[in-house]
């Protein structure tokens, strides 16, 4: 996938990922797993559905479906990490979690701290690549696994994992957050559970 490319596609799928700075667990940390139902809901209503997620403890992978209403695909992802960099600066602050803030500190370019910029929360840009509706539920695969690969092995069974879309799409399951189904483009599913 392409970072720093400008994204254009509309009324297409898209496959997105970011990173926390130097891949520290900060979604984990801050238990931000509440404030997401927010976040996504705005970016939903700036225009990007989510299809799919795994929220990982320090990156996120999405599906998500990009209609004519939005004005930039960059700039609304850009807008909404540092909404969410916020949210996760102001859990470290609430916790006196100092240390992980002084790396946050630490990690903003010079560049960025003459423009007021703080903390560094997210690795510069994302990765983002328009897939096709074919494509889909291998991405969904890819991602769904993520917790049971490599070093994670968060969970042993991948559809036990409770920050992601794959009890959705596997078990019929509830998800955590409002999911535009793809496989039904006329309706949307979500839950209240959470």
């Amino acid at each position: 996938m392409s970072t720093h490319r400008i994204h254009t596609e509309k009324e297409a799928y898209y496959f997105l990922t970011f990173t926390c700075y130097k891949w520290l667990p900060l979604f984990v940390v801050t238990n931000i797993y509440d404030y997401l139902h927010f976040w996504f809901d705005k970016l939903s209503d700036k225009g990007c559905s989510l299809v799919g997620y795994v929220i990982m403890p320090n990156h996120l992978h999405l599906v998500i479906y990009v209609d004519s209403k939005i004005n930039s695909l960059n700039r609304t992802i850009a807008e909404s990490k540092r909404f969410l960099a916020y949210e996760i600066v102001k859990r470290l602050t609430a916790a006196n979690n100092n240390s992980l803030q002084q790396i946050l500190k630490d990690g903003v370019q010079q560049n960025e701290l003459a423009k007021g910029k703080k903390h560094q929360v997210f690795r510069l840009s994302f990765d983002a690549k328009a897939i096709s509706e074919d494509e889909i539920g291998n991405v969904l695969d890819y991602i769904h696994h993520n917790p049971v690969k490599g070093k994670w092995n968060l969970v042993d069974d991948f559809t036990n994992y409770n920050y992601y879309s794959a009890g959705f799409y596997e078990n019929g399951m509830a998800s955590l957050y409002k999911i535009k189904d793809f496989r039904n483009t006329s309706e949307s599913s979500s839950s209240d559970s959470e």
